[in-house]
């Protein structure tokens, strides 16, 4: 795609306001809406999200994955009783991540099956599921690798801002391609799902999220923790892991993990290096665990 400059957009605005139910300018790394004033960009104390009203980054950020790829993308998106489809494009500003999002009231002309629309139970419903496809793993229901690739970003910039700690776990399967080949890829689906939903459980912390981040690898993510923390949580995490028995399974094979734990601390990381360095330290555990 050939990114438009703000330069060129900025005449276009008002038109677009005439189309659209809202239009603004955002900064999807920071989350910050930003206003264009005499040729200069400044950001205004507006967190992006908040227009949605539930207090948090949204799981499925088109502006974010608009940035990222360059083209522009769409979504449904929930803000008290109304639905609006989001249509983010990216921008072209020097220095600066920018992305114009447009909103268009679709309550009334967006109809999916049958239900009380009035109540917009329905719609609502049609919306999580619709954007869950997108970021949700379909076999453990974790989040997936394009949801870590996006969001991991985010949370390492936000943490950065606030000076606190951030650390990643990257977590793999020792003996997944022994179950494979023993029992089938069903059996090995079967110990994927069983490990998630143990990796789930031990997630409930404040804008802490797992993603399944490829077959038989998983990706933790904790905000405002340290070292120790995550790997007291982790090390729970790989207990029960060690404890799930399987019925189709001979009383050889047992399921069983590595992790390595990486801490962006004062120094700033990029995701990259954090999910990088994690995966260095499950190598060595792993390799430590053969010899």
């Amino acid at each position: 795609m050939k990114y438009i400059s703000l330069e060129e957009m900025k005449d276009k605005l008002d038109f677009f306001e005439k189309m659209h139910d809202g239009v603004r300018l955002v900064d999807p790394l920071n989350k910050r809406v930003l206003e264009y004033r005499d040729s200069a960009m400044a950001g205004l104390d507006d967190v992006c999200y908040d227009y949605w009203g539930n207090g948090k980054i949204c799981e499925n950020c088109v502006s974010l994955r608009s940035h990222c790829e360059g083209k522009s993308f769409m979504k449904m998106e929930k803000s008290g009783d109304k639905i609006f489809l989001v249509t983010a494009i990216p921008l072209d500003y020097p220095g600066h991540p920018v992305v114009l999002e447009l909103f268009k009231d679709t309550t009334d002309s967006m109809l999916v099956g049958s239900g009380n629309y009035n109540e917009g139970e329905m719609m609502t419903r049609c919306v999580k599921e619709l954007n869950d496809i997108i970021v949700r793993d379909p076999l453990t229901s974790l989040y997936n690798r394009r949801f870590s690739e996006e969001r991991l970003p985010v949370d390492v910039a936000v943490a950065i801002m606030a000076d606190e700690p951030l650390s990643v776990c990257f977590i793999d399967m020792d003996n997944f391609k022994e179950i494979n080949d023993l029992y089938g890829h069903e059996s090995g689906d079967m110990a994927i799902k069983a490990a998630g939903e143990v990796i789930l459980r031990h997630m409930d912390y404040e804008d802490a999220w797992a993603a399944r981040y490829g077959g038989d690898e998983f990706l933790l993510n904790f905000k405002n923790m340290d070292e120790d923390q995550v790997r007291e949580i982790v090390e729970h995490i790989q207990e029960e892991i060690k404890e799930l028995s399987f019925a189709r399974f001979a009383n050889k094979t047992r399921l069983s993990i590595s992790f390595g734990i990486e801490t962006m601390k004062g120094d700033p990381m990029t995701a990259a290096d954090l999910i990088r360095r994690a995966d260095e330290k499950m190598y060595r555990a792993k390799k430590a665990k053969i010899q």
